[in-house]
Order: structure tokens, then sequence, then C-alpha cells
């Protein structure tokens, strides 16, 4: 992966809008009460979703694989994290975003390390 500063900037600001919007999506369209698995299932589409569309946009100025995979995942856990937190309480709209955003960042990270792990750079 990129390891010069634009792209490492590129793939926090990607993750993390695309984690932030894919929960402000599930939590927007999840209901307290609802079933959990229908909740999470919701989330997982919707991050899918936003990813995919987002994908258009971030693509162009820093690279389609180093950005592909990170945000898919960013985007699917959490809409569905935050697709299952909704269904048990409601969420406001910054606390969506926020944990969707630090999911997203957390996402980057784990396939930033995974990648490290793989290629031999970390023991």
């Amino acid at each position: 992966m990129e390891k010069r500063l634009y792209f490492i900037f590129g793939d926090v600001l990607s993750n993390a809008a695309i984690g932030g919007l894919a929960g402000l999506g599930a939590a927007g369209l999840v209901s307290a009460g609802w079933n959990m698995l229908i909740g999470m299932g919701i989330g997982m589409i919707v991050g899918m979703g936003v990813s995919f569309l987002a994908l258009l946009v971030f693509c162009p100025f820093f690279g389609a694989m180093e950005v592909m995979l990170p945000t898919m995942l960013a985007g699917m856990l959490a809409g569905m994290v935050l697709g299952m937190a909704a269904s048990m309480q409601t969420l406001g709209l910054s606390q969506a975003a926020g944990v969707g955003a630090l999911i997203g960042i957390g996402a980057m990270l784990a396939v930033f390390m995974f990648n490290a792990k793989l290629q031999g750079e970390v023991g």
C-alpha cells in the first residue's frame, strides 16, 4: 500500500467519510425495536451502497485498489454495527456519524496491518 502522506490522508478521509455516511444511513433507516438481525442486514446493504457510490468520488484521486478494499470493509462494518445499535436504541445523527467514522478508520488500520504482515514488513 502507498505510504506517501497524500495517499495516507486520502485513505483516512475516505474511510472516515464512508464509515460516517454508512452509520448515518443505517441509523436513519433502522428504528428502535426492530430485530437486530434485520437491522444488521439493512446496515450492511446501506454500507455497501454508500461504499460503492463513494468509490466513484475517491478512486480517481487515491487509486482503485488502495481505496476499494478498506472502504468496502469500513462501510459494511459501520453499517452492520450501527444498524444493530439503532435496533436497540435511538441514535443521534452526530453519534452515528462519529462512531461510523471511527469504525471506518479502524477498518483501514486493520487492512494496513494485515497487508504489512502479508508483505513481511512486520515481524
